[in-house]
């Protein structure tokens, strides 16, 4: 699945323009590098979101193309 997919439907971020914006404005990096919108989201990646003054990293722990909005924080684990 595509990063900003990704990003989108695990709600960490609201709109899949949005996580197509911040991976253009290198706001967001795969395993320590900077991450274009592109890129394959697999299980086991880190990825490091930039908002603002915060910095969120977490580990992908499953790819799904759908899930429930409840059920959206089970497909990664928050590292900080």
């Amino acid at each position: 699945m595509r990063l900003d997919k990704y990003l989108k439907v695990s709600r960490l971020i609201k709109r899949r323009t949005m996580a197509n914006e911040a991976c253009d404005n290198g706001l967001v990096s795969v395993n320590g590098r900077p991450a274009r919108a592109s890129y394959e989201v697999k299980a086991g990646d880190q990825i490091t979101l930039r908002l603002g003054a915060r910095e969120v990293t977490v580990e992908v722990l499953s790819v799904q193309e759908t899930v429930r909005q409840a059920d959206a924080a089970a497909l990664y684990k928050q590292l900080s």
